[in-house]
Order: structure tokens, then sequence, then C-alpha cells
């Protein structure tokens, strides 16, 4: 087995998603060069003193090997991707063992770091209150007949007419419009009754965004025109915008902030560690 040999295999699928077999001149050469970047950083961390005392769960590299080979399409395929890249499979168990140690060792370094406290969670949160700001949303249901002149049901007039008859239909009787849109609706959402989910401005066509937010709550929209055809809107429920308390992110706000200064202190750790390898000894 080549030094580099499960490196390539694995900047191959995670680059591409698939082996290097299946890869041209300038995607192989990529891989070559990202492959060399793993195994470098494979020889430090596991020869640095943090390295010392680090071991992996039971089961971990079994975990692996069987998550690598299902991204491949059968057995066989597995056995023609680890030959291609000259690896038996008690290789690619010891390469994939020292690839998690090393994920193992940078773990250790950024823990190092410790958690972030609960006051510096919320002066992030107090400095950073946009983040935290959710604009106005809708929840809505519609509707839609659309047009082609193809067929006699769905001429421009013919689909208008039909989504003003259901239309009438609703303003006698408003419960009816999911069973409405089930049954005539020529839109996905459909099979859900028509839900559209929660919606904030600009994710609908201009014509119906415009519409949607000017609806009361619980009000049906007049017959809408669309380049996709003719629609019908209910809004369902109006969600203001706002701020989302601290007291409602605090706790993952905490834990997305200590996991970010982790992986910064282990990226520092690492370029360091690569720096002190890349210059020479004084002598």
């Amino acid at each position: 087995m080549t030094p580099n040999a499960y490196y390539e295999l694995k900047a191959a699928l995670a680059l591409f998603g698939r082996d290097c077999s299946a890869l041209n001149d300038d995607e192989r050469l990529r891989v070559n060069k990202v492959a060399r970047q793993y195994a470098s950083i494979e020889t430090v961390v596991l020869s640095s003193d943090e390295a010392s005392g680090v071991c992996l769960s039971p089961g971990a590299v079994k975990k692996a090997m069987t998550e690598l080979r299902d991204r491949h399409q059968d057995a066989d395929s597995f056995a023609a991707s680890l030959a291609h890249a000259g690896l038996t499979e008690s290789q690619l168990a010891e390469a994939l063992r020292r690839d998690l140690l090393v994920d193992a060792v940078m773990t250790k370094v950024g823990a190092a770091a410790g958690q972030v406290g609960a006051t510096e969670t919320e002066i992030f949160y107090y400095t950073h209150l946009d983040r935290f700001h959710t604009p106005e949303r809708r929840t809505a249901r519609h509707i839609l007949i659309t047009v082609n002149e193809s067929f006699p049901e769905n001429t421009n007039e013919r689909a208008e007419q039909r989504l003003r008859e259901i239309a009438g239909r609703l303003k006698a009787k408003p419960g009816r419009f999911e069973e409405q849109a089930i049954k005539h609706s020529e839109c996905p959402t459909a099979l859900n009754g028509g839900q559209l989910g929660e919606i904030r401005r600009g994710q609908l066509y201009p014509e119906l965004d415009d519409v949607l937010f000017r609806l009361a709550e619980g009000q049906l929209s007049d017959v809408i025109r669309s380049e996709m055809g003719f629609h019908l809107l209910r809004c369902d429920a109006i969600h203001p915008e706002g701020t989302v308390p601290f007291a409602d992110v605090a706790e993952t706000l905490r834990q997305r902030l200590t996991e970010e200064r982790a992986t910064k202190d282990a990226k520092r750790w690492l370029a360091e560690q690569l720096r002190k390898t890349s210059t020479p000894a004084a002598g």
C-alpha cells in the first residue's frame, strides 16, 4: 500500500463521489494534491504530544468501514474500488483507524478551549441581535389550475372559470379548502391539502407574494394569475416579525459558540504544528 492510497480514495469520494478509476486527468491531479495534504496532516497530528493517550471507541473502525462500503453500489463495486486503490480490507481498516485517530486528536485539542459560558453567550446575543430577528411569515395553502392550450380543460378561459367555480364553493364553505385542493389542485402540494407551510416574503411568485401578505388571517384570496396558471390562496396564520428571546436560543447558541471556538483552536494548533515541521531547525 502506498502511503497516500487510502487518502486518494477518500479525496476522490469526498470531492467527486467516485473512486480514482472514474476520474479524468484534472480531477486526479486535484485528488493527488488533497491526498498529500491529508497524509501530511496525519503524520504531524499523530506524532504530536497531544496524540498521547488518545484512543478510539469500540466499533469506530467497523462503523467507518460500513459507511465507506455503503457509498458504493454493491460489494463488487466496493471490492473493485479497493483493488484499484491498491488496498486490502485489512489495510483499509488500519488506514481508517489512523484517520479516526486524527479526528480524535483534533477534537481533544479543540475541547481544551473549554465551554463558552453563559455571560459570553449573552454578550454575543445582544451584540448580534440582527441574527436573531425573524421577518413576518404567513402559513398558507393554495390551489393551482395550470394553463395549457393543448388541453380543453386547461385553456386560459377554462382554467380561470374552473378556479372561480372552486372559489365560489369555498366562499360558501371555507372549511372545504383542503378537500378542494386534494381534488382539483394541479400542484404537488395537493397531496397535503394545498399546504405551502410558513412563507417569507419573496419565496412565492411576485403576484402571489403581494396578495398573501395583504390577506387577513383566515382570509381567502381572489383568483390570481401567474406564469404557472391561476391560483387561490388562503392565509391560515400570520407570524409577526420579531426577535427570538435570548432564553429560547441560549443553550443552542452556547453549544454552537463552543463548537466554533473548538474548531478555530484546533485549526490554529494544526497550522502551528505544520509550520513547525516546515521550518528548518536552526543549527
